[in-house]
């Protein structure tokens, strides 16, 4: 370690293994208290000390055991004060995502992400540790007719293979092909194929849900990659918001929407055969195509602020299963 690494280790010694003050840590250290503050802040952004909070009973709050017996998912409900702006709140649940992330990769993980908004405040907060032979994939193509998307898309996948040491496979395919034809040939590429052998493989994959409102608007449709024309023909289709760019209802249906036979992401049901899959949600708006996320069966783990929690809870309930309900929640 360095002089300033020893000094952080030996004051997050002191204060979270002893418990210390920071007083009393200061006098010892022959440092000022806004020092050693200072070191623990450290200490804890670098992910030396991760702080976890266990509720009463089984650890798990009051909205995070309703969405866990509703949906049959494991939700990390994160308080989040009001008054923030919608930047603030996802920052604050991107926050425990990417440290439940970092913790979820270990040696030989294959992770899995989409790209857009959320994800980029995700692997922002990505703790970094060495996990020798681990990978990172794309799990969706970036290109549109305005960009190749690589500068948004290939930053995140980038920036989080260099938190874990780990080897990167990009995807390099559209979001959404002009025709679906063009789609079944490029899947039988070679070289588009043993990126999608790498997706088969994944341990871990971490996404968010696009929206098509709101004050945080999705990449996905705020960058030219729906025409207006798209954007109306899927809302007369029921359309709520997207998965990985593939679009759902907010019942959970999405096998009969056209433009999925052209989108490269991959379906709820081929996200179900990962073990781990880590749905980042934040922000009212997103909560018809979490919605639809949930009852297409695509998420075992659940990041969300207690607002939207609620909003879900509220708006699942008040809707009630019914036809459109899934048989999970049934």
């Amino acid at each position: 370690m360095t002089g300033r690494e020893d000094a952080v280790y030996q004051a997050a010694s002191m204060y979270y293994l002893q418990d210390e003050t920071m007083e009393v840590i200061a006098r010892r250290m022959g440092t000022s208290r806004s020092t050693v503050s200072r070191m623990l802040k450290d200490a804890r952004d670098s992910g030396l000390v991760r702080v976890t909070l266990t509720g009463a009973g089984n650890g798990v709050s009051p909205l995070a055991r309703q969405l866990g017996q509703r949906f049959g998912v494991r939700a990390h409900v994160v308080p989040v004060r009001g008054g923030i702006t919608e930047v603030q709140r996802l920052d604050q649940v991107a926050r425990v995502a990417g440290r439940l992330i970092s913790e979820w990769v270990q040696p030989g993980s294959v992770l899995g992400l989409a790209w857009g908004t959320t994800l980029s405040a995700v692997v922002g907060h990505l703790v970094p540790k060495h996990a020798p032979g681990s990978e990172v994939v794309q799990l969706n193509g970036a290109a549109n007719p305005v960009t190749s998307g690589i500068p948004h898309a290939g930053s995140i996948i980038t920036a989080a293979a260099q938190n874990f040491d780990a080897a990167v496979h990009h995807f390099p395919v559209p979001a959404f092909f002009d025709y679906a034809a063009t789609k079944r040939a490029m899947w039988r590429e070679r070289s588009i194929q043993r990126v999608l052998a790498v997706q088969a493989r994944a341990d871990v994959v971490a996404f968010g849900v696009g929206a098509f409102d709101g004050a945080l608007a999705s990449h996905v449709y705020a960058a030219g990659y729906m025409s207006q024309g798209d954007m109306d023909q899927l809302r007369l289709e029921g359309v709520v918001g997207d998965v990985c760019t593939v679009l759902l209802r907010e019942d959970g249906s999405y096998a009969d929407i056209e433009l999925n036979e052209r989108a490269t992401g991959p379906t709820p049901a081929e996200l179900a055969r990962v073990a781990r899959r880590v749905c980042v949600v934040a922000g009212a708006a997103k909560v018809p195509p979490l919605l639809g996320a949930l009852r297409a069966r695509a998420v075992t783990d659940l990041v969300i602020d207690e607002a939207t929690a609620r909003a879900a809870l509220d708006r699942a309930h008040a809707r009630g299963a019914g036809a459109a309900g899934s048989a999970r929640e049934r």
